[in-house]
């Protein structure tokens, strides 16, 4: 379906064609007329399926429809506050919302638009909220201080926006999203996005949405159609390092996001990167968000070719022309997994997704495969093949997925510098 037959106001689809895009996507085609429409939503959708276009263009909607209803302005007078509350987990996703909302929204006259989010200085911030404001982009955390000193006004809220809203609940901000719905309007519209509806974020949505309808476009069982994924073996960390610099020197890669457990092993394996002349950056939560631009933005204009990062990244980065995602440490939970390998295979590209596991992973290899319900197929790669047998606990039963080789050149130590084969251990 065109975005034309949606029902979008002239100034969103030109600002929707602006940016390159035709058709509407599932996600798009079924919550935005019902958003639209005023209803409250429970969306399920995967990433990079083009659900924050899905609230965002209804969100314009509705600042559009307030600039046309000027009986209604006059009544009002200067409305204090935004108009839209979008909330999101991390600040990299707020970023990325909030660039979308920008871009959508290039032709609605005199769009105020501000992003609320920690590791920033509070001037800036405190500025935006002062003015009339039409979308407010923001972390739980920092808009919870906001509201404390009594800058952040919520009372004229018309619709709120939960974005990834069983992430935020991990991160432990249910409190928070109470405390700051209670804020708003008791009659405003309420859209829920969320990978999963059960439990915590059910009940959740059952405090907050009244008689919302339900939109399930695809789940964590969907085939990744234009992502490749594979599974290395390796004996021990300096084999896990080998076959990482093996992969990160094939002329395949275009642009690579490696994947670490922690933080600490982050910014050690970007160093080991950048001494063996690697292009390359790391992003995790401890960095100010200044450098988190500059390296998101270095991605973008292809200055980096390799980003290592948490995953506090895995759901902030969008860049088409990341063409790899390594899994060098495995993720704490198997649905974090689903939300790593998605920042490949996108805008019609395909991807390749591959995890380096030791024998102590099999565990989490096990509850990704039956998070998914897909088997990773093991690889090897010609003379870096493992010495140890593949762990039979996470071999598919019946029929099993053969060795395939990666490349057929043989891996060659990158000197002294290869001698790096572990990150700094804490005392124990």
């Amino acid at each position: 379906m065109s975005f034309e037959t949606l029902g979008l106001h002239s100034a969103l689809t030109r600002a929707v064609a602006d940016a390159g895009y035709t058709q509407a996507t599932e996600v798009q085609n079924r919550a935005i007329p019902p958003a639209m429409e005023g209803r409250d939503l429970m969306v399920s959708s995967s990433t990079g399926s083009g659900k924050t276009a899905s609230f965002v263009l209804p969100a314009l909607t509705r600042v559009l429809a307030a600039r046309g209803d000027a009986s209604k302005q006059r009544e009002r007078g200067v409305t204090h506050g935004p108009r839209i509350l979008i909330l999101t987990p991390t600040r990299e996703l707020a970023m990325q919302v909030a660039k979308a909302t920008v871009d959508y929204g290039r032709h609605v006259p005199g769009l105020r638009v501000a992003t609320i989010v920690g590791g920033v200085p509070y001037g800036a911030q405190l500025k935006a909220l002062r003015g009339p404001l039409d979308i407010l982009i923001a972390t739980p955390g920092r808009l919870i201080d906001h509201m404390g000193s009594g800058k952040a006004v919520l009372a004229n809220i018309e619709m709120l926006v939960l974005d990834e809203a069983d992430r935020m609940l991990d991160m432990g901000f249910i409190e928070d999203i109470q405390h700051i719905a209670e804020a708003t309007p008791a009659q405003r519209q309420t859209v829920m996005y969320s990978a999963t509806f059960q439990g915590f974020v059910g009940r959740l949505a059952e405090q907050l949405l009244r008689e919302p309808q339900r939109i399930d476009v695809s789940s964590h069982t969907e085939a990744h159609a234009d992502i490749e994924q594979r599974l290395h073996w390796a004996d021990d960390l300096t084999h896990k390092n080998a076959l990482l610099d093996h992969i990160l020197t094939t002329r395949e890669v275009e642009q690579a996001v490696v994947f670490t457990s922690t933080q600490r092993d982050a910014d050690w394996l970007a160093d080991r990167l950048a001494d063996m002349g690697h292009h390359v950056a790391s992003l995790h939560g401890g960095h100010p968000q200044g450098r988190r631009t500059r390296v998101l933005q270095g991605l973008r204009s292809k200055q980096l070719k390799i980003l290592v990062a948490t995953d506090v990244a895995a759901r902030g980065i969008d860049v088409p022309t990341i063409s790899h995602v390594i899994n060098y440490g495995l993720p704490m939970k198997a649905e974090d997994y689903v939300h790593r390998i998605g920042r490949t295979g996108r805008a019609g590209r395909s991807g390749l997704a591959v995890t380096l596991a030791e024998r102590r992973d099999v565990g989490m290899i096990q509850r990704i495969q039956r998070f998914t319900t897909q088997r990773i197929p093991s690889a090897t790669i010609a003379g870096l093949e493992p010495k140890r047998s593949e762990p039979p606990a996470v071999r598919p039963p019946g029929k099993t997925f053969g060795p395939r080789p990666f490349g057929s050149k043989p891996f060659k130590p990158a000197g002294k510098k290869f001698a790096k084969s572990g990150p700094p251990r804490a005392p124990r």
